[in-house]
């Protein structure tokens, strides 16, 4: 099967108030393994960038200004997604802006039913617990230190690896790879060239001494569970 792990930066938390999508990153998974497959695009929000969103991401109007459009990347985009799920961590805000900015290029929204909320599978399988990417990324051993700010082609990375141990990912890659492993076995041929030796089989069962010391061994004990 077929997911898309994917994040978002913006200049705000609503779209409605005008707010933009300005970088999306995509990693593709195949049978909740990484195929190394992925797609990144910074874009020119055409407005400005509110201090509190840059530092979060550490992307200036200044950055952003020579980079397309989100309408100029928009079919390379629809390309790379396909139909797969899109996975996301607190998903309705990704999806928000996506489906946002698909609107204004008069394109048709992704469906609401491929959305996969990792927030919404971390509370099922850890309730009580913190459930931020930072703190999941801890929980699960996963190496953040290069997480200085928000990216979202690194948060995808990282959120892919989280979903993987969020699903059971590691057993699943060592069954597959189990499997893979014994479809690659080779059987061993003997050499060309070199004669073995016949050996007849040798035998098994007990001699009619060996069965006469058995008994006697059972006979001396007090309460034997062999007896016959």
């Amino acid at each position: 099967m077929r997911e898309i792990v994917f994040d978002t930066e913006t200049t705000g938390l609503d779209p409605k108030t005008g707010d933009r999508m300005v970088e999306i990153g995509c990693v593709e998974l195949v049978n909740r393994v990484p195929t190394g497959a992925t797609w990144h695009g910074y874009f020119n929000p055409d407005r400005d960038m509110p201090a509190g969103a840059e530092a979060v991401h550490g992307l200036s109007a200044a950055f952003l200004a020579d980079k397309p459009r989100f309408r100029d990347r928009v079919a390379e985009l629809i390309d790379f997604i396909g139909d797969a799920p899109l996975v996301a961590h607190n998903a309705g805000f990704d999806f928000a802006f996506l489906n946002y900015e698909l609107d204004l290029c008069g394109l048709e929204a992704v469906c609401l039913s491929r959305m996969v909320d990792t927030v919404g599978i971390a509370k099922r399988r850890h309730p009580g617990a913190k459930l931020s990417l930072d703190a999941l990324c801890t929980r699960y051993g996963i190496d953040r230190s290069h997480r200085v700010k928000h990216g979202a082609l690194l948060d995808a990375e990282l959120l892919a690896q989280v979903y993987i141990e969020l699903t059971g990912g590691r057993q699943i890659g060592l069954e597959l790879a189990a499997h893979e492993a014994a479809s690659n076995v080779v059987a061993i041929r003997p050499l060309a060239g070199i004669r073995r030796e016949f050996r007849p089989p040798r035998p098994h069962a007990a001699s009619a001494a060996e069965l006469l010391r058995h008994r006697a061994f059972i006979q001396a004990m007090a309460e034997p569970l062999w007896a016959s």
